[in-house]
């Protein structure tokens, strides 16, 4: 039976309604922590979350992504002397609790629209005698003038500790709510400084680069980075990841790999929800 549309909100249950969002497993997670870390994030910009991986879970970490650290970077920006691993999800699946970690998820849910979308995974290894990153912003590629609320969010685990001297990640409080103001030598940098296994999230309007490593040893670390459901990712997973990857994910970053509706149409295949690529006897367009 045909249904009159008379306004595009009149599709939202169309695409989107064929597979019901399931639930993010950032709900489980009490709200009363979650104000806190939100309070924290609205005052300084960023917000420590202590202790969220296990040292089982940082060895198994450490273990599987040390063979895939065979490129440095190809410029200042990435550190010629910092070591990147992209495509992670592809290559191993100790890293998806980074990704789908509730204590994250349940900030995520509070900032963005549901069906948001992981952006980026990324292993990043700084290397004794890096310098020190560019202070950028992580959504500063989006044309929106500032100030503004941010279109992403980024979360940095601490794989080894995070120190003053071996290049933990530098932050400039409060500089999420400047304008067109930009950064300069003078800006004064605090390093985040933190145990293995927590990480620090910050929202995408904050200025913030990578330290100096000044110590004898490497700086392992990962950063899971997101966006509103409605913007392009800074890596194309429906074409990087394989249906076999994709299955075999969580949920939440299945979801947020792009397999959903952003209602009422954004992200269908061929007239359809990505979800159903992943059906028995699915065929690829």
């Amino acid at each position: 039976m045909s249904t009159k549309v008379t306004s595009l909100r009149d599709l939202d249950g169309d695409l989107a309604g064929t597979h019901r969002r399931t639930g993010s497993s950032g709900a489980s997670i009490d709200p009363a922590v979650v104000d806190a870390d939100l309070a924290a994030l609205e005052r300084d910009g960023y917000v420590i979350l202590p202790d969220l991986l296990s040292p089982a879970e940082l060895d198994e970490i450490r273990e599987s992504v040390a063979p895939l650290l065979d490129r440095s970077g190809r410029n200042n920006f990435e550190g010629h002397a910092t070591q990147r691993v992209y495509s992670v999800l592809n290559k191993t699946r100790s890293c998806d609790r980074i990704a789908d970690h509730p204590r994250v998820l349940a900030l995520l849910d509070r900032l963005f629209m549901p069906n948001y979308l992981l952006s980026m995974l990324q292993v990043i290894n700084i290397q004794p005698g890096e310098n020190a990153q560019m202070l950028h912003t992580d959504d500063g590629f989006y044309p929106l003038p500032r100030p503004r609320k941010p279109l992403g969010a980024a979360t940095i685990w601490a794989i080894d500790d995070f120190t003053a001297d071996n290049g933990a990640t530098d932050v400039v409080p409060g500089s999420q709510l400047w304008g067109d103001e930009l950064p300069d030598e003078s800006t004064p940098r605090e390093p985040v400084v933190m145990r293995a296994g927590s990480c620090v999230f910050f929202g995408g309007t904050l200025w913030h680069g990578g330290g100096a490593n000044r110590s004898a040893n490497s700086r392992l670390a990962l950063t899971a980075q997101y966006c509103e459901p409605w913007l392009r990712p800074q890596e194309a997973f429906t074409l990087s990841m394989t249906r076999d990857t994709v299955r075999a994910v969580s949920e939440d970053i299945r979801r947020m790999l792009g397999y959903s509706i952003h209602p009422p149409f954004i992200g269908q295949v061929d007239g359809m929800h990505p979800k159903r690529l992943l059906e028995p006897g699915a065929q690829p367009l």
